[in-house]
């Protein structure tokens, strides 16, 4: 295999393969106990050192494919696995929050999500997320994805607004799991970049991994990484931004953000890759806003779209009319 390849593991759907992490060490963190390292490394998450222990001494943590003791000190070039284990069998209460729902039917629904929403509960955001609206208003959702995201077939982030669908039942969550993993999903997103961008179209083909200085981020690099592609069409130039429509080939975590930001136009608001003078946005200028893929059980192409969120549109506006 290769170095910036990553092993997926058997019996898990497409979206638990994400949750296999991998780090070539820096040399800055040659030395340091493997507990330590992986602590810092889920310091977002809020794991523990005392868990991660755990978890290095059930296997589920390997340097270079094997196991090794909680005081295992790293090398430069080490290759680090984790496997988080499946959550624990906890309650997620249903809650009563309105869903701007664009689709519904047996087997999928389509939502348009607003802006600073979580799509499934994690530390630090036990409720009010899509995955608790969904449960009160379908009742029923698919259990690949486990206790913790029920129905969840993709993401977007918490301040991207935009389609997202989820999936009824097991056979829906099968099939739209496949064809995001075969590519075949339509995701169209618009987005403000900083920057004139001169070209009108182009394509953004760089692999994506985690940061190895901070490995809470991402970055296009060689070591450790996936294979992404977006797709960039220019809708407008105003001012020196450009507003664009992206096309997703695939669909890595914080693939747009981070690709934007290396091609030196990283998104308006953007918080974590952007710049620090900005437009008034509570978060990136980023709306997933055309959805389309084959209906589970009919075979029917179907597609959506969402219009620019009242925020997004006036931020727009004042800059036509600066």
């Amino acid at each position: 295999m290769k170095q910036n390849e990553t092993q997926t593991p058997t019996n898990l759907s497409a979206d638990q393969a994400e949750e296999l992490l991998e780090w070539i060490v820096a040399d800055t963190f040659a030395g340091d106990r493997i507990d330590k390292y992986v602590t810092e490394a889920y310091g977002e998450e809020g794991t523990s050192r005392t868990q991660i222990q755990d978890w290095i001494k059930s296997g589920a943590v390997k340097v270079n494919g094997l196991p090794v003791k909680p005081n295992y000190k790293i090398a430069e070039g080490d290759r680090v696995t984790v496997q988080p284990p499946e959550p624990e069998e906890t309650e997620i209460l249903p809650e009563d929050i309105p869903l701007d729902i664009v689709y519904e039917d047996e087997d999928v629904i389509v939502i348009n999500k607003p802006r600073g929403m979580v799509v499934h509960p994690a530390l630090g955001h036990s409720s009010g997320t899509v995955v608790n609206a969904l449960l009160h208003h379908c009742k029923d959702l698919s259990g690949i994805n486990g206790v913790k995201r029920p129905g969840i077939v993709h993401r977007i982030d918490k301040d991207t607004s935009g389609l997202l669908m989820a999936a009824k039942n097991d056979m829906a969550h099968a099939s739209l799991a496949e064809q995001l993993k075969e590519h075949t999903v339509t995701r169209k997103y618009i987005a403000l970049a900083h920057g004139i961008i001169p070209h009108d179209h182009g394509t953004i083909d760089a692999p994506i991994g985690r940061d190895p200085q901070d490995r809470k981020l991402f970055m296009v690099t060689d070591r450790g990484a996936k294979h992404a592609v977006t797709h960039f069409l220019v809708l407008e130039r105003i001012i020196d931004y450009t507003l664009l429509e992206l096309r997703l080939e695939t669909g890595r975590t914080h693939q747009i953000r981070v690709h934007m930001k290396y091609i030196g136009h990283p998104l308006a608001g953007d918080p974590v890759y952007g710049r620090a003078k900005t437009v008034d946005l509570k978060g990136q200028a980023l709306h997933a806003a055309v959805l389309g893929f084959i209906h589970p059980r009919t075979g029917e192409e179907l597609v959506f779209e969402a219009p620019l969120p009242q925020d997004f549109e006036d931020v727009l506006h004042g800059l036509r009319t600066r």
